[in-house]
């Protein structure tokens, strides 16, 4: 399969007449439509200022595309790549700071350092390039002066490893560009960085979009952001009118009010006053079933994560069904949901089809309840079940849960993108099979 690198061609369309950056009522810097807006439009395609792969991540550093086997760059050892092509490309962006990371080996850098490390490196390269016609990487906003003493002391160690991973390239201030403060674009960072996703919606890497910083939060957005290799899209799930901000949502939306407005507050430092929050919708379903049963079941979670990222499938379908056996919650308690996610997971990994599909059935009505309208979340899980439906030779109900998947995802993606086009393909095959029975 060719790499998303050589099959898409991402260019930040104009945003002239389309959107404009506006003072938002309580919230700053906003963006709002300049003409109304339907539901299943790209609003932007835009391409990162930087951007690097998640470190524990088996992805292309170029393209971001995950693989198995990938060529290590031969001087640093850390760099990958899927090909030849891929490891040409990116050497202009990766020759500064492949003499940083051979400096600092064994040890790794941070993601968030090597990206600062990355900024610099352009800066330094072209100060004055920029794509970007609403918002700068100098714009960018990084509210240090909200952010709690502990956050401020991580900040302050990570501007330290950072000057120690640039020391073979930079060693005195003046060689920064000028007015570089480590700590403020950490800051920056931490608060403006998107999460780059695959089709699966599997963390891959993590990179500055700028312009699109400008997006506010909402826990009930009109818009939804997905990737397409490391170029973002951003897209409209609602009708939008001229005038209307355009929101997104910076979190997984599936915990209660309190979990979500913790999270805010501590990562962007600020508290949500949506209508959500308000009304703390969906609340009491997310937390069903006895509360100490819950939060027993809430420590379990992030062991059961780590076993997942550790390849132990085995160890993680045991502890799951220990955990259901043990305990009673309704599948739709989100601690819960993520045990039976775990569980379908743990399942794929070990060939156990079956299971995996039983597991899978469970959590389609709780993603329904949290993930309501059009999400992408919800699309990729559809599609997981349905595959698995396909798989067994379910055909009938492989098809109707496929066909949900692509209503969904021809809004979240598109049907241009490729994730929908392999959906389509797939309920194509499924459809044929269903005739031939």
């Amino acid at each position: 399969m060719a790499c998303r690198a050589e099959r898409i061609n991402c260019t930040a369309n104009t945003m002239a007449g389309i959107l404009e950056k506006f003072q938002s009522l309580g919230k700053g810097n906003g963006v709002r439509a300049l003409k109304d807006m339907s539901h299943g439009l790209t609003v932007i395609r835009a391409v990162p200022y930087v951007y690097t792969v998640c470190r524990k991540k088996s992805a292309c550093d170029y393209c971001l595309h995950r693989k198995e086997k990938l060529l290590r760059c031969s001087q640093c050892k850390v760099a990958r790549y899927c090909n030849a092509h891929c490891q040409r490309e990116a050497w202009q962006s990766h020759k500064r700071e492949c003499k940083c990371l051979r400096s600092t080996l064994p040890n790794v850098p941070t993601d968030s350092v090597r990206l600062v490390g990355k900024i610099i490196f352009k800066m330094l390269q072209n100060p004055d390039a920029t794509s970007e016609e609403l918002y700068t990487i100098s714009d960018l906003q990084s509210h240090i002066k909200e952010a709690s003493e502990e956050v401020q002391d991580g900040l302050r160690h990570l501007a330290t490893a950072l000057q120690l991973y640039l020391k073979e390239e930079i060693q005195d201030i003046s060689q920064l560009p000028p007015g570089f403060q480590a700590i403020e674009y950490f800051g920056k960072v931490t608060c403006n960085s998107f999460t780059i996703s695959d089709g699966e919606m599997q963390d891959v890497g993590v990179g500055l979009y700028p312009s699109m910083s400008l997006l506010n939060h909402s826990c009930d957005p009109n818009c939804v952001i997905v990737f397409e290799g490391t170029c973002l899209l951003l897209r409209t799930v609602k009708e939008i009118p001229k005038g209307e901000e355009l929101t997104i949502s910076y979190i997984d939306v599936k915990m209660p009010t309190q979990g979500r407005r913790d999270q805010l507050q501590r990562q962007y430092s600020f508290t949500c006053d949506c209508h959500r929050c308000l009304i703390r919708d969906k609340d009491e379903d997310m937390l069903a079933g006895d509360a100490d049963t819950s939060r027993e079941v809430e420590r379990s979670v992030s062991r059961l994560e780590e076993l997942l990222s550790q390849n132990k499938a085995e160890e993680a379908l045991n502890l799951c069904k220990t955990l259901m056996n043990r305990y009673y919650l309704p599948d739709k308690n989100i601690h819960q949901l993520k045990v039976l996610d775990c569980a379908m997971d743990a399942c794929i990994n070990l060939g156990l089809w079956e299971e995996a599909l039983q597991f899978g059935l469970q959590t389609l009505e709780p993603y329904s309840l949290y993930y309501s309208n059009y999400h992408p979340v919800r699309a990729v899980q559809l599609m997981k079940v349905g595959k698995l439906q396909n798989y067994q030779g379910l055909f009938t109900e492989a098809t109707k849960t496929l066909m949900q998947a692509f209503d969904i995802m021809k809004v979240t993606h598109g049907r241009d993108h490729n994730q929908t086009q392999q959906l389509a393909e797939l309920l194509n095959d499924c459809e044929a099979n269903m005739r031939g029975m």
